[in-house]
């Protein structure tokens, strides 16, 4: 084996191990925001359907958060995590495929068939978060849905969408 190649194969072992230690990260603190929210969401309600009033819970989470473990954690991410957990209660649900960026991205998403489809095609399609936002921010959805049967678009939010050419996204089924 000569030497560039040697040099190859070692170079694909170091960034497929940085690949994996990312997918890794990234798993841990969507499951650790969800676990946050759950307890947030817990304590604000207390067992109640609806949070108390006047209670300043994120706000003293906040501050000790933020001196116990830096940045990260001001009033307006522990919003987003508790939104998150709101959002998505079902932990075995989340997708492993997509990072915090992803769902805070998909947490905009109004529409409960619209975020389902992004997070299959997210996963599908190994999306980027820019790409989730470009696909978002151009309405693939809703391009989609007024192409297609009210039936079509919630199979296609259940499964997904194979949108290889442009006939694919502005044929009828």
């Amino acid at each position: 084996m000569n030497e560039q190649t040697f040099y190859n194969r070692i170079k694909e072992i170091i960034e497929t191990a940085r690949q994996t230690i990312v997918r890794a990260v990234n798993v841990q603190i969507v499951q650790t925001y969800w676990l946050i929210g759950h307890e947030i969401v817990e304590e604000e309600q207390k067992g109640k359907r609806r949070a108390g009033y006047g209670v300043q819970l994120l706000k003293n989470l906040s501050e000790r958060l933020t001196a116990d473990f830096g940045s990260g954690f001001d009033e307006s991410n522990l919003r987003n995590i508790r939104h998150f957990y709101v959002m998505y209660p079902n932990r075995d649900a989340l997708r492993h495929e997509l990072s915090w960026t992803h769902y805070r991205i998909l947490m905009r998403v109004e529409n409960p068939e619209a975020r389902s489809f992004y997070e299959i095609e997210c996963a599908k399609n190994n999306w980027s978060s820019r790409e989730l936002e470009r696909q978002k921010g151009s309405m693939l959805f809703e391009r989609l849905a007024l192409s297609k049967d009210k039936k079509a678009v919630k199979r296609l939010a259940a499964k997904g969408q194979d949108v290889q050419t442009y006939e694919d996204m502005i044929k009828d089924p």
